[in-house]
């Protein structure tokens, strides 16, 4: 396996532990995070003053100097394949797209191709500078099959090491536009009896309990107020459908960011997402409500109406507030039109 050097000088006051030394003063352009420069110590590839450093608790004097041998990023085992991509923003960090409805975001045994990685993988080329020693995309987050929207992608280790970790400090902007069944609103008293659903002030529902798979039917996530995973979720009304009112598009966010956790969550407050074929299901619309259009609409509307809308967070390497916005595409906007047409 070809390797390359990088050599660099310990600056003054340096951090107590060798690890975080090194993080601090590795030349940006070697794009090594602190986890990928962990990994080469354990392998032997760090050397201060021509010795081998492998503790990362270790001490580390000014000026001492670094030889890190850094192996050449592997090829992917995953094929690049000539997709088109809605591309938001890219550098030579990160890359956002705005994912159709219809993706796979990872390749998988039922998927093995067609997916956001195997679109990127050719997009992006010889840009990707490895993601731990290997010529990939960094998936620091997914959204579902059927779900479209905004995703963030990390070409280099150290971008994907700085996105992780704003994603596990749940410090991520994201907010997603889902058309439901009903209206989640504050007046309804069936939602007061439903555990785990509150109101905060604004009529801003909020959704708290536990995630996990589903015991018989492993493709759910099921919900639970023991064991599981945490998970919040909270959303608002947007726009009202139908008189008397049958259906609604609600503004969600994330405090967590579960498998399915927006559908799950929605579903079990009685407001499942239209088109859901997962915990959705059909439901009749009135015809005194609706426009035959509107009903038609949502009847034959086949994938969940969900979009993920918003995003935002802090570029991982130079520091800066960025934030996004995909319009709701056509199919949603479609379906949203015919529910709001009056009935004639």
């Amino acid at each position: 396996m070809s390797s390359a050097r990088v050599t660099f000088q310990i600056a003054e006051n340096p951090p107590a532990r060798l690890d975080k030394a090194l993080a601090r003063d590795v030349p940006a352009e070697a794009a090594l995070s602190r986890t990928r420069l962990a990994r080469l110590m354990e392998q032997g590839a760090v050397l201060v003053n021509g010795v081998v450093a492998t503790d990362p608790k270790g001490k580390i004097a000014e000026g001492a100097e670094v030889e890190i041998t850094v192996p050449v990023a592997d090829e992917s085992h995953i094929g690049p394949e000539d997709i088109p991509l809605e591309v938001i923003f890219e550098d030579d960090d990160l890359i956002v797209i705005d994912k159709p409805a219809g993706m796979v975001v990872h390749p998988a045994p039922g998927t093995p191709s067609g997916t956001l990685v195997n679109a990127l993988l050719h997009h992006c080329g010889d840009t990707l500078s490895g993601v731990g020693g290997e010529k990939r995309p960094g998936i620091v987050h997914r959204i579902d099959k059927e779900t479209s929207g905004l995703l963030v992608v990390a070409k280099s280790d150290r971008a994907h090491h700085g996105l992780a970790k704003q994603f596990e400090k749940h410090t991520v902007e994201r907010y997603y536009r889902a058309v439901v069944y009903g209206v989640p609103d504050a007046n309804d008293p069936r939602l007061r009896g439903v555990r785990g659903v509150n109101f905060e002030s604004g009529n801003i529902m909020k959704i708290t309990t536990q995630l996990a798979r589903h015991k018989t039917d492993r493709q759910k996530q099921a919900v639970l107020f023991e064991g599981g995973r945490h998970a919040v979720t909270r959303s608002r009304i947007v726009e009202i459908y139908g008189t008397p009112e049958v259906a609604s598009m609600v503004e969600c966010w994330l405090e967590t960011g579960r498998t399915h956790q927006i559908r799950v969550h929605l579903t079990h407050a009685g407001h499942s997402l239209i088109g859901d074929p997962t915990y959705g299901g059909k439901r009749k619309l009135s015809e005194k409500a609706l426009s035959q259009q509107g009903i038609q609409a949502a009847c034959s509307f086949d994938r969940q109406a969900l979009h993920a809308a918003v995003l935002g967070f802090e570029h991982p390497v130079t520091g800066d507030a960025m934030r996004f916005e995909a319009p709701i595409p056509e199919d949603m906007n479609a379906l949203i039109k015919a529910l709001a047409q009056p009935k004639a």
